[in-house]
């Protein structure tokens, strides 16, 4: 028996409901052998069996397909019912009677919604019976309907429960990838970025000085992206991100960010505006972190003739950064997905990155309890992360 055969058995006998339905029929019907088939082109098997007749047939029980009137019906779709075989016209002379000794007999297909024709629900016996009544014919299509039901439900449920076992195993290799990205990376990008800072101490030609700038151009946008997923996998594991919240000067932690970028890409350069008289409270390290997210954004997709501006204030009312950057406004197609992971290189062919730093920054911004928001023009495309005090 093929496993698919077999599972389809098994799914049957899975089901507490059909051992009181073929009880119901003998009981409702007089009739002494009552059964679930599955039925295949080539195949008749016992799913479940109530024999009271000593028929001989038990699940997994298998006849000859070519013998059976299940077979005429598997090809027709329709039921049959035979209320006495020595007066019925149409199958009195019938093989399959005389072959298992029965006199009356009914059968009613099994059909699955969206996988069609399964198997019948069918009951025979050595005596005649009356069958041919609304009343044992619309039971007997009301049991079908609901074995029917339940199998579709149980497939439901093993293909959910399939669905989470995927889940665990996806989250178990997504932990991993964490690992890998939190420690297997960072350790030899931090040794790069160490000996490149080490090299710059050092009188070199100005071809080296330019290899050594891009080394380090490349290793501090490594870093970003590492940060950037980690954050990301962190976010849909569940754990959001986290915050470590103090009052603090804004001022130093913005400065120190746009130097670092401007140590690493020089053009175009960067003009900061800061009006930040009272400490904020926020996580200063995360909002460091948005400021460099939308640095380099503007970076790599503004006008390189313009200058990248950093403004940010706080007062009674909160706090307020925001970065412009000249250039053409950003596409109204582009808009809609700008802060969605993934989105961004999608929406505008040709981009760099992995699409994360946006996602990131509109979600520290959120974290925070602010809003980060996006206006572009011809003039200036302008992000304003804004935090309430």
């Amino acid at each position: 028996m093929s496993q698919d055969l077999r599972a389809d058995v098994e799914a049957v006998l899975r089901l507490p409901a059909v051992e009181t339905i073929l009880e119901v029929v003998c009981r409702t019907t007089g009739m002494g052998f009552a059964a679930v088939a599955r039925v295949t082109e080539d195949r008749w098997v016992a799913c479940q069996v109530r024999d009271e007749i000593a028929f001989g047939l038990k699940p997994h029980g298998e006849l000859k397909v070519e013998t059976t009137i299940c077979n005429e019906i598997r090809r027709s779709g329709q039921e049959v019912v035979i209320d006495h075989v020595g007066r019925d016209e149409a199958y009195r002379g019938h093989p399959t009677p005389a072959m298992y000794g029965f006199q009356s007999y009914i059968s009613v297909p099994i059909v699955l919604p969206g996988k069609g024709f399964f198997g019948t629900l069918c009951a025979i016996d050595p005596r005649p019976a009356t069958l041919r009544t609304p009343q044992v014919v619309g039971m007997f299509r009301l049991f079908a309907e609901l074995i029917a039901s339940h199998l579709e439900a149980q497939d439901r449920l093993d293909t959910a429960n399939l669905t989470l076992v995927d889940e665990r195993r996806t989250s178990e290799l997504r932990e991993q990838f964490i690992a890998v990205l939190g420690h297997d990376l960072r350790n030899p990008l931090a040794s790069i970025d160490a000996g490149a800072h080490l090299l710059g101490k050092l009188p070199l030609s100005k071809d080296a000085s330019a290899i050594l700038a891009m080394m380090q151009s490349s290793a501090k946008r490594m870093t970003t992206m590492i940060d950037n997923v980690l954050d990301f996998a962190r976010g849909r594991m569940g754990g959001g991100l986290t915050l470590d919240r103090s009052k603090h000067a804004l001022a130093p932690v913005l400065t120190q960010v746009a130097a670092e970028l401007v140590s690493v890409r020089p053009d175009p350069p960067i003009e900061t505006a800061f009006d930040l008289a009272a400490p904020v409270l926020c996580d200063p390290g995360r909002v460091g972190q948005l400021a460099s997210n939308l640095l380099a954004n503007a970076l790599i997709h503004g006008d390189g003739s313009q200058p990248v501006r950093l403004l940010a204030t706080s007062g009674p009312t909160g706090f307020e950064l925001a970065v412009t950057n000249g250039g053409p406004p950003i596409p109204p197609a582009a808009l809609e997905h700008l802060f969605r992971p993934f989105e961004r290189g999608a929406v505008v062919p040709g981009q760099r990155g992995l699409g994360l730093g946006l996602y990131i920054a509109s979600e520290i911004a959120r974290a925070h309890g602010g809003t980060l928001t996006v206006k572009s023009t011809v003039a200036e495309t302008r992000f304003t992360f804004r935090m309430p005090a």
